[in-house]
């Protein structure tokens, strides 16, 4: 009887084999699906999708629990991000995944609740007030990360530039968004809790969506579920601290009859105070986190990518500098405050180049590399892909940028001179750059994004010149953003 048994299913996974033999796309297994292939992939998934979606802009990925459809085409993002929007949610298998770490917040639910959010996140973005008071915010922790490489420059001295970056962008996130100070860009650059926490969290919840057994371990509190709850933990501490502190400055405020803030943070308290709104400690501790992963996380990963192509690039770094050193020579300063002093809104508005590099590293390091979205209905495609009710669907930007059908035969070479028009910055499609995603859910805080990136990069590249430690491995590390794994060890030296 078991030679029968085991005769049928060496047959079954036979027939199921042959049957996949014309498909392109991983290797799939009856039960497992393609789970395996992935798992092995796994630290380098992002380039392993590359590969497929290179052969076919549409790829089909079953596993165990779902079935995910990975898509690099423009045609199918923008049927995806906007002509059937309301079909393509975040979906609760999504939410499911991320809830422990960003809850409710706006980036990880749908309907009502994110309309709300976004309306109000969206009257605070186009607050002249913000963008002002960011540009301050922006330029001082700025200047704060350039006297620190001036710094370690005079001594000669590593430095983990994307460490450096992440202190300074969760710094500025945290004066912007919430109005409270933290100081993690200190000179002596006192040990954080909370961003490591954050780290340890979202590589976590990422490795959820190809990890059949979490759930068992989540049950039973073992394993990587464990080391995520007590991650939870010091992030949960932190972020109510930062909402416990604020009330108190703004029930202070008004005691006082002082101006009160302008803050994201402040908008969402003061929105707290409508007893139709609902909004709890919890729902601000989600607006808070989604704002964290926003602000600081992005950025600061665009910011560690730009500087390495920056610095492995020469002819590259030396462009940038002359556009800088030029709007620096129509002025007459040279010293770093005097130079910061030049820069906001409007003047780094134009340095095109710099502008260019920056999108430039977006599109072949997007800060999201994939975004998956569920399926509420069965869909078909604009390439004729059929796609299941309850599966998900996954744009991938990282994948995008990387394709010779989207971008030409000169895909993979970092060029920012593709950005530019006779000098002048000339903009994409977000269907096929789509770095800040794309249709309703496009990102509210580009222009503050770019603004801050602008700035640091500005003073960074006019008054440093960076190089990599022999050796030093430069990879991505599988989680929601594309951080480097292993930093990035450089060398930085003053240059006038």
């Amino acid at each position: 009887m078991f030679l029968i048994v085991a005769c049928l299913f060496v047959s079954w996974v036979f027939v199921h084999r042959w049957n996949q033999r014309n498909k392109k796309g991983p290797k799939t297994w009856p039960i497992f699906g393609a789970a395996i292939e992935q798992l092995m992939n796994f630290d380098r998934m992002h380039d392993w999708l590359v590969n497929y979606l290179s052969e076919c802009q549409t790829v089909v990925v079953p596993m165990p629990s779902t079935t995910y459809t990975y898509i690099a085409d423009p045609a199918s993002v923008e049927h995806v991000l906007k002509t059937n929007f309301a079909n393509y949610p975040k979906g609760e298998t999504y939410h499911s995944y991320m809830e422990v770490l960003l809850g409710d917040g706006i980036f990880n639910v749908d309907g009502e609740l994110w309309r709300k959010q976004r309306k109000t996140a969206s009257f605070e973005f186009a607050s002249k007030n913000l963008r002002d008071f960011s540009t301050v915010v922006f330029r001082e922790y700025s200047l704060k990360l350039s006297a620190i490489l001036t710094e370690t420059s005079s001594h000669n001295q590593v430095v983990d530039m994307q460490e450096l970056l992440m202190r300074m962008t969760l710094d500025s996130i945290c004066k912007v968004g919430f109005g409270v100070e933290i100081g993690t860009l200190a000179p002596d650059l006192p040990e954080n809790q909370f961003a490591q926490a954050f780290d340890t969290a979202n590589i976590i919840v990422t490795l959820r969506f190809i990890d059949p057994l979490w759930r068992i371990k989540k049950l039973f509190n073992a394993g990587s579920e464990a080391l995520l709850d007590k991650s939870i933990k010091i992030i949960n501490d932190f972020t109510y601290s930062v909402i416990r502190r604020r009330k108190a400055e703004l029930e202070e405020a008004q005691a006082t009859e002082r101006q009160m803030k302008h803050d994201i943070l402040s908008r969402f308290i003061e929105l707290g105070e409508d007893p139709e709104s609902k909004m709890t400690d919890k729902s601000l501790r989600d607006v808070v986190l989604n704002f964290v992963i926003a602000g600081r996380d992005t950025t600061a990963t665009t910011l560690s990518w730009a500087v390495y192509m920056i610095m492995t690039h020469s002819h590259v770094a030396e462009k940038l500098y002359m556009e800088l050193k030029a709007f620096e020579n129509e002025r007459a300063n040279k010293r770093v405050k005097q130079y910061a002093g030049l820069l906001n809104y409007d003047s780094l508005g134009k340095l095109h180049y710099l502008h260019a590099v920056i999108t430039e590293t977006l599109r072949l390091y997007p800060a999201v590399p994939q975004d998956p979205k569920g399926i509420l209905e069965d869909d078909v495609l604009p390439d004729g892909t059929k796609v299941k009710a309850g599966g998900m669907v996954t744009y991938v930007p990282y994948s995008m940028g990387r394709m010779e059908y989207n971008w030409g035969y000169d895909a993979a070479l970092f060029k920012p001179e593709r950005w530019l028009k006779d000098g002048l910055f000339q903009n994409s499609s977000p269907f096929k750059f789509t770095a800040f995603q794309a249709g309703p859910r496009i990102c509210l805080g580009k222009d503050s994004a770019y603004l801050q990136m602008k700035m640091a990069l500005a003073i960074l590249c006019r008054f440093f010149k960076f190089s990599l430690v022999p050796n030093h491995p430069v990879q991505y590390r599988m989680m929601t953003i594309l951080s480097m794994a292993h930093g990035l060890k450089l060398k930085a030296v003053r240059c006038l």
